[in-house]
Order: C-alpha cells, then sequence, then structure tokens
C-alpha cells in the first residue's frame, strides 16, 4: 500500500506548492537579485521594455531607480537623477503617458509633519544602460494638512497623478492638479475614502481598474472616473513586508513586491477575469478590510499547507498499515 499513498503524497505535494507559480501569462514571479537593492519599495512595469520592472530603494541611497529583468531578477541598467535635490523617503513609481517615469518621495516616518513633499518626473531611457537623467522636481502639499503617504500612480490615459495616505483606519485617494507645476506648490485634493492601511496602488493599463494594497491585503476598485466603486478583494501574497505593486504591461497580473535583500517579486492573476478576488458583501470597516484581505490570501497558502499534511499522513498511515 505504500506506492498508491506515496504518488497520491508526491502528486499534491507538487500541486500545491507550484500553484503560485502558474500565474505567468504577462508577468512571472521572480527574485531581485541586485544586492544593492536592499528596501524595494515601489514597482513599475516598463511598457517600452517588455519585462523590465523599475524599483528603488526607500531611504538612505541616493537618487537611484533600478531596471531589472523580470525573466532573471537581475538589473540591467541604474539611472542616476540629477536636478533634484537629495531624496528623503522615496516610497512609490509609476509610469505615465508617454513613457514618463514618475518617483514618489513621499513619505513621511514622522507621522505627517514634513510641510511638503517631492515628485520627481524623467523620460524613461529608450536605451537600458547605467546613465544620467535629468529628471523635474514637484513640490506637493495637501490640502488638509501633511500626512504620512507611499502610493502613488498616474493614469495612463490623462497623465494625472495621484497619491493614497496611509492610515491604519483608512485614508483617502488624493488628486493632483491637472497639470504639474515645477515653479510652485502643487495641492493635492482628497476626493475618494480608501479603505485599507495602504502601502502601494496601481492602475490597470487600460485605466479602469485601482488596486490598492496593504501589508496584509488588498482591495480591487472600479476606476470609475476618479471616485473608485469597491469590487472585491485582490489575492495578496503573504510576503516579509509587502511594499510595492503594479500591473504586468498587459494587464493580466499584479506584480507584488517586498522589502528585503533578494526580495521576491510575486505575480497573480489580475481582476476582471473572475480568477483573482472576490465579490464584497457591502461595505466593512477598515480593520476588517485588511484583516479579511489577509484572511482570503492566506487561506489559499494554509490550504495548500494543509494538503501536504494531509498527505504526509496518509503516506505515514500507509507505512504504518504496512509494517502492521
Amino acid at each position: 500500500m505504500r506506492r498508491p499513498f506515496a504518488l497520491l503524497a508526491g502528486a499534491l505535494l507538487v500541486g500545491a506548492l507550484a500553484a503560485p507559480a502558474s500565474a505567468a501569462d504577462g508577468g512571472r514571479s521572480f527574485t531581485i537579485e541586485d544586492p544593492r537593492i536592499t528596501e524595494s519599495s515601489g514597482l513599475a512595469a516598463s511598457r517600452q521594455h517588455p519585462g523590465i520592472y523599475w524599483t528603488h530603494n526607500d531611504s538612505d541611497d541616493g537618487p537611484y531607480l533600478y531596471a531589472v529583468d523580470g525573466s532573471t531578477g537581475k538589473t540591467v541598467a541604474r539611472l542616476t537623477l540629477t536636478g533634484i535635490g537629495t531624496p528623503r523617503d522615496v516610497e512609490a513609481i509609476s509610469i505615465g503617458p508617454g513613457n514618463r517615469i514618475y518617483v514618489g518621495d513621499i513619505g513621511d516616518n514622522l507621522g505627517g509633519t514634513w510641510p511638503y513633499v517631492w515628485i520627481y518626473e524623467l523620460p524613461e531611457p529608450k536605451k537600458l544602460a547605467n546613465a544620467t537623467v535629468r529628471a523635474t522636481q514637484y513640490v506637493v502639499t495637501y490640502s488638509d494638512g501633511a500626512r504620512d503617504a507611499e502610493s502613488l500612480f498616474v493614469h495612463p490615459r490623462t497623465g494625472r497623478v495621484y497619491i493614497i495616505d496611509k492610515k491604519e483606519d483608512g485614508g483617502h485617494l488624493y488628486e493632483a492638479p491637472a497639470k504639474l507645476s515645477a515653479s510652485g506648490k502643487n495641492v493635492f485634493r482628497p476626493v475618494a475614502p480608501i479603505e485599507l492601511w495602504a502601502t502601494d496602488a496601481a492602475l490597470s493599463p487600460d485605466g479602469e481598474r485601482l488596486a490598492v494594497r496593504g501589508y496584509f491585503g488588498g482591495i480591487d476598485y472600479d476606476w470609475n472616473g476618479g471616485v473608485p466603486e469597491r469590487l472585491g478583494r485582490l489575492d495578496v501574497p503573504l510576503q516579509r513586508q509587502g511594499e510595492s505593486v503594479t500591473f504586468s504591461a498587459d494587464g493580466s497580473k499584479l506584480m507584488y513586491g517586498t522589502e528585503g535583500a533578494g526580495s521576491d517579486v510575486q505575480a497573480e492573476d489580475a481582476p476582471g477575469d473572475g480568477a483573482a478576488g472576490s465579490p464584497s458583501g457591502g461595505g466593512s470597516s477598515a480593520g476588517s478590510d485588511e484583516g479579511g484581505d489577509a484572511g482570503a490570501s492566506g487561506s489559499v497558502k494554509v490550504g495548500a499547507v494543509a494538503v501536504v499534511v494531509v498527505c504526509l499522513g496518509l503516506f505515514g498511515l500507509g507505512r504504518l498499515r504496512r509494517r502492521r
């Protein structure tokens, strides 16, 4: 009886452990290999260079952006930004129309005390190689006072910039002026509540879906012309310190990143085809959203572990019966 039990256990074990790697169309999971990238806090899929993801460190690194090849995890270019001050707390990156890169130096670890934060804009190089690139620096304030934020994204069609502040009990989506000014302050105004302690957000390539992630879960929104409507939960993987999210260039996957040396970027099916997320049962508190999303994604992993445990138990039972 040992062989049938062993085969069953082996097949289910392989299936359970291999399941996350099946999300490969349009983007695949990979590990960032560059030892210089230890605090990857933002992620943006290049449209000009398929398979390339832009990232950056959180703080204490300098004015650098890294282009990482999603097929190998290796850095293929490092950009050094000029024309800006000393970065303070870089938390987000996004690509807008015309392959323009936007970098959000918007973090505030002092709990929202900086009188202003910054956004840097630069052209994405047509050729991937180490280079020095001049960026435009924008001064950003909020209409309702200083705040901490880690989520920034740019609408792929209009080029308008948005920020989501980071609050444990849920924050707000802030909208920039229609056009950013490099000569004065750019006042961001709240336009809609976001029911999550947000660490990053991304708009789909068609501008129709908004994905917001936290440390333990995420929410899928219909963009709805800039007044997001909640659709359901995102299947966010469990990570050491989940800090980033971006849609793959074709919109079929959501790529989730985390901080740490040798950090993993995990691919999951993007919402829209029923493959990811589940309908929400109505309004919930921000706390239950975060916990519920953790349960939604965690249940997949816990289920896989349960399968493995059951299989090993069956295998052990088979061996016990054989000995008897």
